[in-house]
């Protein structure tokens, strides 16, 4: 049915005959090779076509590929003069022999193979395939959400060593290119490069072609800012903006205890959008932080509340120290302006009465005695009462700017460590 290696035409019919054909079908299970000492040459390149799936948990990466193969099948050669002009048909893949080239990285794979190759006059088959593959890798998810991803695809013989020689039928940077042209169904994941080499690997006496491929990926951190980030900055924001407050009305607490609620609320809701890995990642001590520094506000606001309400209703004395410490030198530290007339309670001299020997004249002085004394009792309390209000909105002032510090120079570590990342 074949002479001299090359397949049989008819005169009236184009391309080879079936029993020509046939009888190389019955060589599928061996090496299509005249001299098996001639290694194979297969050669590939293949297109990501999407980034289906990211498992952080498990480390696995799901995508959707095109791979294309070549190889040289030397039984399948004849003439296009004495084949009516015809140079390619298609054959059915599973009655030809075809390199086992494989995905080391592979976990499953759920192809969708082409039934068949097409195969030219020369002996060249192309044969085009669609792999879904579900593949180990080593994901580092710490700058979430602006990582980026290395993975792997090793592609090599599972069987053959030295007799099928495989290379990369094109160059890497067209891989890329196409790549990065073709791919849609990306996700949240973009495709930033795709590099590859071409090695072997030794086991032992045995040696495998192998072509290494890294598919770097970056994250699309838009979803993550838009419902995580910015939700939680204007939390916090709202926190700060809740310190102009008046401190001496019971508002301001519930109005914090409201905002911690709302924030504890929210870190349940975004516990669904982050990585079941993400623990100790930077986002995750953000989310921490912040509600700490909610909690402290919070603190600080009951300090200054038991401030102005409770030490204000005994009447006590503001303490020389306090005047002192808090009246004076932070007063002057964060220059709190407080007003003139609020002075230490001076103890006026009472003048004696002129004796009178009228009755009448003793018993309104004695009225008279007494309704002063009311209204210096009113007019202390009311003095310490202002004092102690001083002291609250002097404290008050010195722990929000001491809280607003704090939030700006965290602030300005994450924004900075972002930043890096989002730039490398």
């Amino acid at each position: 049915s074949t002479c001299h290696g090359k397949l049989v035409c008819k005169e009236g019919q184009s391309g080879p005959t079936y029993e020509s054909m046939q009888a190389v079908f019955d060589l599928q299970p061996f090496r299509p090779a005249v001299n098996l000492s001639n290694p194979t040459i297969a050669n590939i390149s293949f297109t990501l076509y999407a980034v289906l799936g990211v498992n952080e948990k498990a480390q696995i990466l799901t995508t959707f590929l095109w791979l294309r193969l070549f190889w040289h099948n030397e039984f399948l050669v004849w003439e296009p003069e004495d084949c009516d002009g015809v140079t390619r048909i298609s054959l059915p893949a599973k009655e030809l022999w075809s390199p086992d080239i494989i995905v080391y990285e592979v976990d499953d794979d759920v192809s969708q193979a082409c039934p068949y190759v097409y195969v030219n006059h020369t002996g060249h088959i192309r044969w085009d395939r669609m792999l879904r593959l579900v593949s180990a890798c080593n994901l580092k998810i710490f700058s979430f959400p602006f990582d980026v991803q290395n993975c792997t695809f090793t592609f090599g013989s599972y069987m053959h060593t030295r007799d099928v020689r495989l290379s990369p039928a094109l160059t890497f940077d067209e891989m890329s290119e196409n790549s990065k042209q073709y791919l849609e169904a990306s996700g949240e994941w973009e495709l930033v490069d795709l590099l590859g080499e071409t090695s072997i690997l030794q086991f032992g006496v045995d040696e495998w072609d192998i072509i290494t491929f890294w598919v770097v990926i970056k994250r699309r951190p838009v979803l993550y800012v838009v419902n995580l980030l910015i939700p939680s900055s204007f939390l916090m924001l709202i926190d700060i903006l809740s310190f102009y407050l008046p401190p001496h009305s019971v508002d301001r607490a519930s109005f914090k205890m409201t905002l911690i609620l709302g924030y504890t609320v929210f870190l349940l809701i975004m516990n669904d959008l982050l990585p079941s890995t993400a623990n100790g990642t930077p986002i995750i001590i953000y989310f921490s932080v912040c509600l700490a520094l909610m909690v402290i506000s919070l603190l600080e606001t009951v300090i200054i509340t038991n401030v102005l309400h409770h030490s204000s209703m005994k009447y006590q004395e503001v303490p020389n120290w306090v005047r002192v410490v808090v009246l004076k030198y932070i007063a002057n530290l964060i220059c709190y302006r407080w007003p003139e007339d609020v002075r230490p309670t001076q103890k006026t001299q009472e003048e004696k009465p002129e004796s009178s020997h009228s009755s009448e004249l003793q018993l309104i002085c004695q009225y008279l005695k007494d309704l002063r004394a009311h209204l210096l009792s009113l007019q202390k309390e009311n003095q310490l009462l202002d004092q102690w209000c001083h002291v609250g909105y002097v404290l008050d002032f010195l722990l929000f700017r001491i809280y607003l510090f704090l939030i700006s120079c965290y602030a300005m570590v994450i924004i900075t460590m972002w930043c890096i990342w989002i730039s490398q």
